[in-house]
């Protein structure tokens, strides 16, 4: 599947629960407060700042240059993070949605759908896409995402069974947000 964001980027994104989101408001809103950003998601300043600061390291959000007016933000975008900052605004709205909540997905979870794409795809050749993934950490995924009807498993009749993951409508409307 091509991605409009990049593994690297991706991964990047869904190493902070909150860059998403954060990258959205940030998008939409032309920049923001960290008042602002704080009240919206309910987030305790230390784990705002530990995710602006990720976002900075990632090169995508700055602080502002003419900040000191009450009324101008105090982070921005960077040229790079415009981009990015647009591809989380399409999917936080197909999150929204379909009726996923920050915490409902989790850390591997939009990587699974890229991973995923149209085909079914075999546990191991999963892992491997998404590597450095360990096995439990996908096998809790898939099957937390399973029970959000994004993803869907079906058994080979082999001897011994073999199964194989796939999106589901929910999970292709999502993987379509990701598209370029």
């Amino acid at each position: 599947m091509s991605t409009l964001l990049d593994e690297t980027t991706l991964r990047m994104l869904t190493a902070n629960r909150w860059a998403m989101p954060v990258m959205a408001l940030l998008s939409r809103e032309h920049g923001s407060r960290f008042a602002v950003i704080a009240a919206r998601f309910g987030l305790s300043s230390h784990s705002l700042t530990r995710c602006l600061q990720h976002l900075r390291d990632a090169g995508w959000v700055a602080p502002n240059p003419g900040h000191g007016h009450p009324l101008r933000p105090e982070y921005v975008l960077t040229e790079a993070g415009l981009a990015v900052g647009g591809a989380c605004e399409r999917i936080m709205a197909s999150r929204e949605k379909l009726g996923l909540a920050a915490a409902d997905l989790p850390r591997w979870g939009l990587p699974v759908v890229a991973g995923l794409g149209a085909e079914w795809t075999r546990f191991g050749t999963l892992q491997s896409r998404l590597a450095p993934v360990t096995p439990r950490a996908l096998s809790q995924t898939l099957q937390g995402m399973i029970g959000q009807d994004l993803v869907k498993r079906r058994l080979e009749d082999q001897f011994p069974p073999v199964p194989f993951y796939g999106l589901t409508g929910r999970g292709q409307d999502l993987a379509g947000a990701m598209l370029g």
